[in-house]
């Protein structure tokens, strides 16, 4: 629509310009005193005159589209590079807290096995207890087996076979 309106704008101000122009040329339009312009002496018509000020508006107009295009660009390009950067920084976030996820399953999984490695060596030291109270209870009964043997048996077998070969 802006483009449309744009363009009727410009057609109509080049049919007045060159108008004013065409109008304004002869001995009848005649600039009465010279001037001049960075060192540019100037004479002529008031339509000369009139198409030095189209040229130089024109010139200005395009200066001006330039830069406000670049201007635009530039905006445009701060803009993309803040969409990015919000992105960039949800992205870091993002994987952050996976990292700090899986750190946490890790020292869980961590401590879970160092759990069931206590557990595991508690079992193995009472299983380890267990057995040696059974070898002693074993022992113990074999030495209570043993005993009463040698208190009801021969009185030469308390003493010792080499004491009675030294003899």
């Amino acid at each position: 629509m802006f483009l449309v309106l744009a363009l009727i704008i410009l057609v109509a101000s080049a049919i007045v310009g060159v108008a004013g122009v065409l109008h304004n040329t002869g001995s009848a339009h005649a600039l009465t005193h010279g001037f001049s312009v960075l060192g540019y002496h100037v004479s002529g018509s008031s339509g000369t005159l009139f198409l030095y000020g189209i040229v130089v508006g024109a010139v200005a107009a395009l200066a001006l589209g330039l830069l406000l295009t670049s201007a635009r660009r530039s905006s445009r390009r701060g803009r993309t590079a803040r969409h990015s950067l919000k992105q960039s920084r949800r992205e870091t976030a993002a994987a952050s807290r996976d990292r700090d996820d899986l750190i946490d399953q890790r020292e869980t999984a961590r401590a879970q096995t160092a759990h069931d490695n206590l557990k595991q060596s508690r079992r193995e030291t009472a299983a380890a207890s267990r057995e040696r109270d059974d070898l002693i209870d074993q022992r113990e009964t074999a030495r209570a087996q043993t005993v009463p043997a040698r208190e009801n048996g021969p009185a030469d077998r308390d003493i010792e076979p080499s004491a009675s070969g030294a003899r």
